[in-house]
């Protein structure tokens, strides 16, 4: 094939314009039998309002000899001769096993654990603490109606983990050179999701439509011969001579098995107090905590657009970082363009909040969190699990801030020391009850000033960032996994064979995408071993 990077065009292109500049970049003639698939499609806004696609195209000409003739003739660096691989997942494993593997947990790692030991005939089990997507819906709706919490139900724990009520991004930092992070991106187009995902620049799906998809991937699973069980919470292990041998349900039902997939949340902190008491290797990891933060859109669109609004792209994200003076970093995360925030909590009296984004990303805000890093000298204590303890003393606080409901305040409010009492000149988008309520009482001092300095920092970057009635929320906690379960190089656990730590609750991901990846390297490595008999 021959690749051509930095094709640009205006926004408001044609298809056969794309074709026409298409031929002319090769300086071939119209009429000539080729076929393309567009790579990576990202906007190119330096000279804003005026506005580009700039594209990385594949031309297949079907004759790999002409396809090189034409690159070196060309004698151009953006155009080159490639050959694209597609991901393989191999199965060829030969040690014979006849109990079917355990996978703990049907968030993205533990569902693309599942379709691919499925796929390969292991017919693996999933249990899940929560309830299927569809009447985990109606829990969280009347949630954020009521208030009255589901503990094993909510926006953390049910069926396709806590992505299922986020903007559903699927960008990925992670080197992946064997094509995993493509493969996962075809997998969500075969399950429902749209087929330009497989080449924007910055894909998401939207809460909306990963419930779908996620319904999707777990009949395929089952029609594969696995098993799907709700309201299933792990209870324990029978680990015997550092190997184990079975889980135990809702502290009642034992299930045999010889290999365990812990693809668990980073929420499931009585999962991590469990693992703790079996004394299977952990340790601390650091993460971030801070707030979310809410503007109109339009100002948004208007920075990084230089138009309020440009309905071809949708609503304009934004990505700020800085290092504060004290030498801690403040980064934008999960960015939701015209999304909500949303109350995320998982345990009584702790409150914690999300970004959450439909896929039409049609809300009248824009919101982000704001997290200021803290690691192990913060958590005050040797415990492995003192990083939980910290978020749940933050989200005491927030819970008290607001009265049991989101406490939000306003920028202005927040560097002047005093609780809001009125919104400015927009309202916010929540999903959930909130109430105004003192933002410094959840942070100690040295995070509290990080964030005021790093938004006054980031309205140099994004004009009106630091207005007086931003909105502002707490307690955005669950970044990350505060811990990580040490797994060896044949991503076992360090000291229980058959315990397989995966996914961002065992600290190995930070993302869908990058969890989705995680479960299928951990499927990799059973089936590279491994066979139902």
């Amino acid at each position: 094939m021959i690749r051509i990077q930095q094709l640009k065009l205006n926004i408001c292109h044609s298809e056969e314009q794309l074709e026409k500049k298409l031929l002319q970049s090769l300086r071939l003639r119209e009429g000539i039998n080729y076929s393309y698939n567009i790579v990576k499609r990202s906007l190119d806004a330096r000279k804003k309002p005026e506005l580009f696609f700039s594209y990385i195209i594949d031309v297949n000409l079907n004759d790999e000899k002409t396809e090189q003739k034409i690159v070196n003739k060309l004698k151009k660096n953006d155009i080159k001769f490639v050959k694209r691989t597609a991901y393989i997942f191999k199965h060829n494993g030969v040690k014979e096993i006849s109990k079917r593997p355990v996978v703990v947990g049907s968030g993205p790692a533990g569902l693309f654990c599942a379709l691919m030991l499925a796929r390969s005939g292991f017919a693996p089990i999933v249990i899940e603490r929560g309830a299927p997507v569809e009447k985990r819906v109606e829990f969280v709706n009347t949630f954020w109606k009521s208030g009255v919490l589901e503990k094993n139900v909510n926006v953390q724990f049910g069926e396709g983990g806590a992505g299922t009520f986020s903007d559903g991004k699927l960008n990925t930092l992670i080197k992946d050179e064997l094509g995993r992070g493509h493969f996962v991106l075809k997998e969500f187009v075969k399950a429902g999701a749209k087929e330009e995902i497989l080449y924007v620049n910055k894909p998401h799906i939207g809460t909306d439509e990963l419930q779908k998809i996620v319904v999707n991937m777990r009949n395929e699973i089952i029609n594969l011969g696995g098993t799907v069980r709700f309201n299933c919470l792990l209870t324990d292990f029978n680990i015997d001579n550092g190997k184990i041998r079975a889980v135990c349900v809702n502290n009642k039902e034992w299930i045999e098995t010889e290999h365990v997939v812990l693809a668990i949340g980073h929420s499931a902190r009585d999962t991590f107090e469990l693992i703790k008491n079996k004394n299977i290797i952990m340790q601390q990891k650091a993460f971030a905590v801070g707030i979310r933060i809410e503007h109109p859109q339009q100002i948004i669109n208007l920075s990084q657009y230089g138009r309020e609004n440009v309905n071809k792209l949708g609503a304009a994200d934004y990505k700020l970082t800085a290092k504060d003076k004290t030498g801690r970093g403040i980064f934008s995360f999960c960015m939701c363009p015209g999304g909500y925030v949303v109350n995320a909590s998982s345990e009584d009296k702790r409150l914690a909040i999300n970004g959450m984004s439909y896929s039409a990303r049609d809300s009248h805000n824009a919101n982000s969190a704001l997290l200021v890093t803290v690691n192990e000298q913060d958590f005050g204590s040797e415990d492995v699990l003192a990083g939980i303890n910290l978020q749940r003393k933050l989200e005491e606080r927030a819970y008290i801030a607001g009265d049991g409901s989101i406490p939000i305040q306003l920028y202005g409010d927040f560097v002047n020391r005093r609780i809001s009492t009125d919104f400015g000149e927009y309202m916010p988008c929540i999903k959930g009850k909130y109430s105004f309520g003192d933002i410094r009482s959840i942070f100690p001092d040295e995070i509290t000033g990080v964030i005021e300095r790093g938004i006054a920092d980031f309205d140099r970057k994004i004009k009106g960032f630091a207005r007086y009635d931003a909105i502002m929320s707490g307690v955005e906690s669950r970044s990350s996994s505060p811990v990580r379960i040490v797994r060896d190089e044949s991503m076992q656990s360090l000291n229980v064979c058959g315990l397989y730590p995966c996914g961002e609750g065992a600290g190995y991901a930070g993302g869908i995408t990058s969890a989705a990846i995680d479960g299928i390297k951990v499927a990799e490595a059973i089936a590279k071993e491994y066979k139902l008999v």
